[in-house]
């Protein structure tokens, strides 16, 4: 922008030729002509020297602007050396804290919007999986003409409708836990009956797996918490260490308090879990080397990855209903597949470190899968 075309510096301009007129008018009436002249060529220096600084700030500022508005559209950084203290300094000093403001924002955004990008794939995997395997399974419930195969597919079916449901439900309490929009009560919170509300809700599916589950809980255990969101955490627990035992198999509850904490340790009779697998068993969404084999596995070939008792013993053949036990076994493969860690153990130990928890995974030394929950005194 011109000095000419600038309001700011017109309007000082014309102060300063209507002071220098006065000056100059007045030295004229005092001490006549020579006087005046002298009053005016000292004015005429000051406004050249005043039109200069104006014009040297002027470009100084523009140069500013000019950089500035590069740095929020192509994302340069300002250069501060050419510019000296002064007028400009505090002009610099919030600038720079601008362009920091804006760089760690810009970041913030980029590193959400590959979280957010990343969660999505994540959550598309999780409700497609098992979605895929109801797809496979219903085309053999409508054709197959075995009873006992039809009936066990629909017991399959129903416990991905099931699958499916728990896992919308879950996404939903996760999310309320990232907004911060959930609120942990602070109460007595008697641990053995805690321990037995999260069990309630698995006890039809766990003698439906033939999975016996105990507690073994200490009189008087307690801790100071939120007794639903315990139990939910628990239950997140329980579920996966039901998921990943086999028919057969026992789930063990132990429930102790010492002078420093609660303590729940829940155990299973189930393979473990790969060491490559523990430290990312409370990642979300993860499903474990194995459950990422056996996936990709399932999608090769339908018998892949199938029990002793379901390989070898399916009818082969078109005409036996082979073409119908195979869409079968490829759903109760994909279902196989979709289980690994998933996000109830990420759940589970959001719950719980909300109150100032604990909870880490370990193999037993008698071999399956370890949780140890703990929750610390208040008064420690």
């Amino acid at each position: 922008m011109r000095l000419t075309h600038n309001p700011s510096f017109l309007r000082q301009a014309g102060i300063m030729i209507v002071v220098l007129a006065a000056i100059v008018a007045a030295a004229y009436v005092l001490d006549g002509a020579r006087c005046a002249l002298w009053a005016a060529g000292a004015g005429l220096a000051t406004g050249v020297l005043f039109a200069l600084f104006s014009a040297l700030r002027s470009r100084q500022v523009m140069r500013l602007a000019s950089e500035v508005d590069e740095v929020l559209h192509e994302g340069r950084r300002i250069d501060f050396s050419d510019y000296r203290e002064g007028d400009l300094a505090i002009l610099k000093n919030q600038l720079s804290k601008m362009v920091a403001t804006l760089r760690d924002a810009t970041m913030r955004l980029e590193k959400e919007k590959g979280a957010l990008a990343d969660a999505l794939a994540d959550v598309s995997h999780q409700i497609r999986t098992p979605l895929t395997a109801m797809s496979l399974m219903v085309p053999a419930i409508e054709k197959s003409a075995d009873d006992a195969e039809r009936t066990r597919t629909l017991r399959e079916l129903e416990r991905m409708i099931d699958r499916v449901g728990w896992l919308v439900s879950t996404l939903l309490k996760v999310a309320k836990v990232d907004a911060g929009a959930f609120r942990v009560q602070k109460v007595h919170v008697d641990a053995a009956r805690m321990a037995h509300d999260a069990l309630s809700p698995l006890a039809a599916a766990l003698d439906l797996h033939d999975i016996v589950c105990t507690i073994d809980a200490s009189e008087g255990a307690s801790f100071t918490g939120d007794a639903a969101w315990s139990a939910e955490a628990l239950e997140n627990v329980l579920k996966n260490c039901m998921e990943h035992t086999p028919a057969g198999g026992s789930i063990r509850v132990e429930v102790r308090e010492d002078a420093l904490a609660c303590r729940i340790r829940v155990t299973d009779t189930g393979p473990g879990i790969a060491p490559e697998d523990l430290p990312h068993v409370f990642e979300r969404f993860y499903r474990g080397g194995q459950e990422e084999r056996a996936e990709r596995d399932a999608a090769r070939d339908p018998g892949q990855g199938a029990g002793p008792r379901e390989q070898g013993t399916e009818p082969q053949g078109r005409d036996a209903g082979g073409e119908h036990a195979c869409t079968a076994q490829q759903g109760r493969a994909a279902a196989r597949a979709a289980q690994g860690f998933g996000i109830g153990l990420a759940l589970a130990q959001s719950l719980v470190s909300a109150q100032g928890g604990t909870l880490r995974a370990s193999n037993a030394p008698e071999g399956g899968a370890r949780f140890d929950m703990t929750f610390p005194k208040m008064n420690v």
